[in-house]
């Protein structure tokens, strides 16, 4: 078997599913970004919303990433409030961060909360897949993504985060029922946004779900666990692969595994070799370099690259950061480490 840079697609889809591969696919999360002088090209001349809301500009910049570092797939550019736009609740992304402007507070909130059609309220990020797709053909993967309901709850109801979602913990705690339903709302949405992206053209999808290690194991096992696998299980009837990236992710294997997810992409603090150890071939693994390792010198990123394969022998494995890539990254340090991983050997398969 030969995989060559012209077939990404099935390299990456063959990971996924835990089949043998020559190598690795590799590619960054928020690799669409800051860190990319074509981005800071385009951004200088649009707004942060304006680009995810215009396919066009989206599908540029998501592409760009392939263009200049040669990553195995490309993941729409978007956000994950987007969701909770289409929900009811006016988004702004200023400089400082993102800001729902009308909190969730209560259940009569969570009530006000309405469905919304994919195709219409959030059309443009289809069509942005759909041009994506397009524009690189079928043999390169495009990832479709949305938070995970936790991550997306607290989102709303704190109604900005910096790192503190205290709030959204004590409410929890305080009015478990009106977090259930919110939960349950922000699933449902979820799934069928994601059918979307997958109906325009996605070849995998992730839940990005970046609270998940503020919860204790018996509240994960209890609201979000629940909530994720109500979203991974609507999915069943596609044949994608469906990702978890949970920060936090060594205290929640075990339930992680319950989701149903094909592929856990872990953070940089689980061990990569303990989580092969005690899931084995369960589900395939992605990541999970330190981002801040791709600050220092070319040899150091390189080495750490080649030192995240070995742990998984290679096989099951997506090569990726433990969390989105630093703003300050150098563009050469991100392009070694795509290319360490593409270069490196996998360990002998069965």
């Amino acid at each position: 078997m030969s995989e060559s840079p012209e077939n990404r697609r099935e390299l990456f889809l063959r990971a996924c599913r835990f089949e043998p591969v020559d190598r690795v696919p590799v590619w960054i999360m928020r690799q669409a970004g800051r860190y990319l002088p074509e981005y800071q090209a385009v951004r200088a001349r649009h707004s942060f919303l304006e680009i995810c809301k215009t396919p066009e500009l989206a599908a540029e910049v998501s592409i760009q990433p392939f263009r200049v570092l040669g990553v195995d797939a490309i993941i729409v550019f978007s956000d994950i409030l987007i969701v909770a736009e289409a929900m009811g609740m006016p988004l702004d992304v200023p400089d400082s961060g993102p800001v729902l402007s009308t909190p969730v507070r209560d259940l009569s909130a969570v009530r006000r909360l309405r469905d919304f059609d994919p195709f219409r309220e959030t059309r443009f990020v289809t069509e942005a897949i759909r041009v994506i797709s397009k524009e690189m053909g079928p043999t390169v993967p495009v990832i479709g993504f949305a938070a995970a309901p936790w991550t997306l709850a607290c989102y709303m109801i704190e109604g900005q985060t910096r790192g503190d979602v205290s709030r959204a913990k004590q409410m929890l705690r305080q009015e478990p029922s009106t977090v259930r339903e919110l939960l349950r709302r922000i699933a449902c949405a979820t799934a069928k946004y994601l059918k979307a992206q997958v109906e325009a053209g996605a070849a995998a999808v992730q839940l990005f779900d970046t609270w998940a290690g503020e919860l204790g194991a018996d509240e994960y096992a209890e609201f979000e666990r629940p909530a994720t696998a109500a979203v991974f299980e609507t999915l069943t009837t596609h044949t994608v692969p469906k990702i978890l990236f949970a920060k936090g992710s060594a205290r929640h294997l075990e339930g992680l595994v319950q989701t149903g997810a094909d592929v856990l992409s872990v953070d940089c603090h689980t061990a990569l070799a303990e989580a092969r150890g005690k899931l084995g071939t369960r589900v395939a693994l992605q990541g999970n370099v330190d981002p801040s390792i791709l600050l220092r010198d070319e040899a150091q990123v390189r080495r750490a690259a080649c030192e995240a394969i070995e742990k998984t022998g290679g096989f099951g494995h997506i090569l990726n950061l433990g969390h989105g890539i630093l703003p300050s990254t150098p563009v050469a340090n991100a392009r070694a480490f795509v290319q360490a991983g593409q270069a490196a050997i996998v360990s002998a398969q069965q």
